[in-house]
């Protein structure tokens, strides 16, 4: 599963890296090169419920592993767009392909490991997620900054490659997956989607997706824009290693399932976003070493309240997990895709110091939303 997770965020935010080398190479402004980070986010969002009604026939493991090797094709291909729509069009088909991986692997995690480790086995899986994501920038911006964005999306690709022969070779069987053939017994898709929203608790946890997944990609796709330019002038290499922070995130995955059996699900969730807001402010600073801590602790509090609403998810859908984990997903990625492209606008229009109040909108939306969980007992 680790695997599975490098070779899906390594390719989903490949171009992240080299966003500034896709505006140079198109001539196009930061709002619209993102949309090659929200169309693959995007079209994800708009095939997850698609791949966990698959799921429930042919099995999640089969599932993960059709969009893994479909996506990767597809990776390996979109170096070759010759122009910017066709880049786009690419990347939506990758995204779409992609969402098979996180539509399904909290419920399969939720089958195969009991019920009492399940908060810390979904900490560890978000933080193998945070190697892909991080060692697909880092690969993507070194290599980029030698011979340019397609080289580096190229080298990207091929990364997930090897990570989907890893995958392939080291997957076990399943043991706790039930198919429902179609015509089964049972609630059909509808019935089990209207299950899904049908918990005031679960559509919170779904908020929180939404806010800080769009707080979260915002920073990320628009700093290195930042850190390029005056007063910085970094080059795409070391803009690429910023992408370190994202150890940070897989130290606070880890972390937010041990602290959540001690302090409870809430507990850790308002104080991953707490921090979220309180780093971000820091981001202001004209300070190289300000803003490497502010990123820092800002991916620490993000992946630290993502890895407790997933698994918080898993836990509290008993009849509908897959489906539950696939709006969790949608919801995700539908924040990275809609309210990462309007941070763009925020940054054309009125520059970083309006990118921060609005990722500080996105932070307080989500606490708002996560007021009023409370945990279920047993």
């Amino acid at each position: 599963m680790t695997a599975a997770g490098i070779a899906t965020f390594a390719q989903l935010y490949a171009v992240q890296a080299v966003l500034p080398g896709l505006a140079d190479s198109f001539a196009a402004s930061a709002s619209r090169v993102a949309l090659s980070v929200s169309f693959a986010t995007g079209g994800l969002a708009a095939f997850v419920l698609v791949w966990s009604g698959i799921a429930d026939r042919i099995g999640r493991v089969r599932v993960m592993a059709i969009s893994l090797t479909v996506s990767t094709a597809l990776g390996l291909a979109a170096p070759f767009a010759p122009d910017m729509w066709t880049l786009l069009a690419v990347r939506g088909l990758q995204g779409a392909a992609l969402g098979g991986v996180p539509a399904v692997a909290m419920a399969y995690l939720a089958e195969e490991v009991h019920r009492a480790h399940l908060s810390r086995v979904a900490g560890i899986y978000i933080a193998g997620n945070t190697v892909g994501g991080m060692s697909g920038r880092l690969v993507a911006g070194a290599v980029a900054d030698l011979g340019g964005w397609r080289w580096g999306v190229a080298a990207d690709s091929l990364l997930a490659l090897a990570a989907l022969l890893v995958f392939a070779a080291a997957i076990p069987r399943t043991r706790g997956f039930t198919p429902k053939p179609r015509g089964s017994a049972g609630p059909g898709l509808a019935r089990r989607l209207l299950s899904a929203v049908a918990d005031p608790g679960l559509l919170a946890l779904y908020c929180q997706g939404l806010f800080l997944m769009g707080a979260f990609v915002t920073v990320y796709n628009y700093l290195g824009f930042r850190m390029t330019g005056p007063p910085f002038g970094l080059s795409q290499t070391v803009v690429a290693f910023l992408f370190a922070a994202y150890l940070a995130g897989t130290a606070g995955s880890a972390a937010a399932g041990r602290l959540a059996e001690r302090l409870g699900r809430r507990t850790v969730l308002l104080w991953g976003v707490g921090a979220m807001a309180g780093s971000a402010a820091v981001l202001l600073a004209p300070s190289l070493a300000a803003v490497a801590a502010g990123l820092l602790l800002f991916t620490f509090g993000f992946f630290a309240a993502h890895a407790t609403a997933s698994g918080w998810v898993g836990h509290r859908a008993t009849v509908a997990r897959a489906q539950a984990a696939a709006l969790y997903t949608l919801a995700y990625y539908l924040g990275s895709s809609t309210f990462g492209w309007l941070g763009g606008i925020w940054y054309d229009t009125v520059g970083w110091t309006g990118v921060v109040v609005y990722v500080l909108a996105l932070c307080a939306a989500s606490a708002l939303a996560g007021t009023g969980l409370r945990e279920r007992r047993g």
